[in-house]
């Protein structure tokens, strides 16, 4: 099968883990992905995230799904922006605090992908990847 959207894949699969209480979830690893897994992790959205055979083609990323409670999830929501029939890209000061800043906006800038927050102090734009809250 192939995957025309990785990023809407990943989250998808995250989403669908929530859905059904995993507290682990696989997804094909990709540099883009496994940054995408960082900033999740550094947010307090998921435990953590291992790397399966890194360097061969099967390289996997495990993620960690963090529950607060019993059954509330670390995850309530995840929305791809961009897509790869509709690009979205933001400037400098055009970079959205989602759900009042308590969501994450996640941005691919030329220096690497980052948080909205983060690529807002640096002073710089870039594809607007998802949302996170």
């Amino acid at each position: 099968m192939v995957v025309t959207d990785p990023i809407a894949d990943m989250l998808t699969r995250i989403r669908n883990a929530i859905v059904v209480r995993h507290r682990t979830v696989s997804i094909p690893a990709s540099n883009m992905k496994i940054e995408l897994a960082k900033i999740l992790t550094d947010e307090g959205f998921v435990e953590g995230y291992d790397l399966a055979r890194p360097g061969t083609t099967q390289a996997t990323i495990r993620i960690r799904l963090h529950y607060r409670g019993r059954d509330e999830p670390g995850i309530r929501g995840l929305k791809r922006v961009s897509k790869p029939g509709l690009r979205v890209y933001v400037g400098k000061g055009e970079i959205p605090r989602y759900y009042g800043g308590l969501g994450v906006a996640v941005v691919s800038t030329s220096q690497g992908v980052m948080t909205g927050r983060q690529a807002w102090r640096d002073g710089i734009g870039g594809e607007l990847l998802c949302y996170v809250w």
